[in-house]
């Protein structure tokens, strides 16, 4: 089983990127699900959600303590809370920013962490600062566990009906997929 923790801030897509890695996952002939850890958040606020991936039947239910991946939309995040709690020597990482991965300097294997200026490109294509599709061209790429086909096919399920915002999702996780 693969356990992915996804940190962001309310109104970045936190919650909505787990459902589309599981919703991707599904399109690929995998198990999945997908699920927020809710409190008092509002916009701004850091929020976690959590998505799972396996080949046989998930069972489990509970928060994701020790993921494999960890995605951070946010790198302002790492200084106000501790997203690599649980993280070991193998757990891959891609963070939104547009610092280099030395700049960074997280205590994790620096081969495991990966960069993207999603903001960017989210602020490109989409024309707002909601990175969460962007970074998932990212996973994709970086892991292979979703393929940038079923990504657009979870993009369309779930946004059906918003032709724009599908076109330039699809647009902005291309994009992302082949830095």
């Amino acid at each position: 089983m693969i356990e992915i923790r996804i940190h962001g801030r309310g109104g970045q897509g936190a919650v909505t990127a787990a459902e589309l890695i599981a919703i991707a996952a599904f399109k690929d002939g995998k198990q999945a699900q997908a699920f927020p850890s809710f409190g008092v958040e509002r916009t701004g606020a850091p929020v976690e959600s959590f998505a799972r991936l396996d080949d046989k039947p998930i069972i489990i239910r509970e928060q994701i303590y020790q993921p494999d991946i960890l995605i951070i939309q946010d790198a302002t995040l790492l200084n106000v809370i501790d997203v690599t709690k649980g993280c070991s020597k193998k757990t891959r990482v891609i963070i939104n920013t547009a610092k280099t991965k030395e700049e960074l300097n997280l205590n994790l294997p620096q081969d495991n962490i990966f960069t993207i200026d999603a903001t960017k490109i989210a602020l490109e294509i989409i024309g707002k600062n909601i990175v969460n599709t962007v970074i998932l061209g990212s996973l994709a790429k970086v892991t292979g566990l979703v393929t940038l086909a079923s990504l657009k096919m979870a993009i369309e399920e779930k946004f059906a009906g918003h032709n724009e915002l599908i076109a330039k999702n699809i647009k902005a996780i291309e994009k992302a997929y082949q830095i």
